[in-house]
């Protein structure tokens, strides 16, 4: 299931023109962004969730300007 909406999304993606950086730029926000909110902000938490270092983690949400939302 999840693999087919994957396949689907991508399939989009590429009819639409949107070329790899992008999309990669996107899933990388996104998937920070959730996790984030997943653990109301919680840095630490969503890094061992992402298994992203910390310190990478707070660059990440630095250079995607990500904010907490209420």
């Amino acid at each position: 299931m999840m693999r087919d909406d994957l396949v689907s999304l991508v399939q989009q993606m590429i009819d639409r023109g949107i070329r790899f950086e992008e999309a990669q730029r996107e899933f990388e926000r996104t998937f920070i962004s959730r996790a984030l909110a997943k653990t109301n902000h919680n840095v630490c938490k969503a890094a061992k969730m992402t298994g992203l270092h910390r310190n990478t983690l707070s660059r990440k949400i630095s250079t995607y300007k990500i904010k907490k939302t209420a």
